[in-house]
């Protein structure tokens, strides 16, 4: 198992391994079908879960597609900085070091990727109470991010 790294060990670790990549140019529509994919994700959530009471257990599915929505929207909301992350730890970590007005939690960050990790390559599979633990936060900074990158379209930033 890999060591934990905070916030700022794990951002400079990825500066320095060079996983903070600028692009050339903001790709609008992509930006907006990011949003819509990410919208649809969340909706398919509600979807599972309603199934749940017929007896089907989506947790692992509806698990993957918050953390999917999350993680997409965080990459969008920094193509406005012409930034493409290597991967979901830099990713984070660059959000949580650069970007502190959006309050996202580091431990929390870390705890949902590997999580993710855990169901998606290594058969770890998650239940209600993985779920119950991280909705409320997913729900809250999967809107947050929506909110800023919805501000960044229209004063085009």
């Amino acid at each position: 198992m890999p060591k934990y790294l905070t916030s700022p060990e794990a951002f400079l670790k990825c500066k320095r391994e060079g996983k903070f990549l600028l692009i050339a140019e903001i790709d609008l529509e992509k930006v907006r079908s990011t949003i819509r994919i990410a919208e649809s994700d969340v909706a398919a959530t509600l979807i599972l879960r309603e199934n749940l009471s017929k007896g089907a257990d989506h947790w692992n599915s509806i698990y993957k597609l918050m953390y999917d929505a999350f993680h997409e929207l965080a990459e969008t909301f920094l193509r406005f900085e012409k930034i493409k992350i290597d991967n979901h730890q830099c990713l984070f970590a660059y959000l949580c070091e650069k970007h502190s007005e959006l309050e996202l939690s580091w431990d929390f960050c870390e705890k949902v990727r590997t999580k993710r990790n855990g169901i998606h390559y290594y058969g770890s599979p998650v239940g209600h109470n993985d779920w119950k633990e991280v909705e409320l936060q997913f729900t809250l900074y999967i809107s947050k991010l929506k909110e800023e990158i919805h501000k960044k379209l229209r004063f085009g930033s």
